[in-house]
């Protein structure tokens, strides 16, 4: 499967990030379900939160060096954005 690569990240209200693609397809992904796990506690900081980034060369957004999504993650549990 060819995974598009990210353009742009955004983080919205209630723990939820809004993923464009290069090819203009958007998702939204729901962070909520992963801040269960321990490496992702900080996610729940809301100003942490809103620090994410695209990565360079668009193959995943991060937070830091140690808390990051891959483009592959966010395409396959992404749900459609209309």
């Amino acid at each position: 499967m060819n995974i598009p690569r990210i353009k742009t990240i955004q983080p919205l209200p209630e723990s939820r990030l809004l993923v464009t693609f290069v090819n203009g397809v958007q998702k939204l992904y729901d962070c909520r379900e992963i801040m269960q796990l321990d490496r992702f506690q900080l996610l729940k900081n809301e100003v942490f939160f809103k620090l994410v980034a695209v990565d360079p060369g668009g193959y995943g957004v991060s937070w830091n060096d140690k808390m990051d999504l891959s483009e592959y993650e966010l395409w396959t549990n992404g749900k459609a954005y209309a």
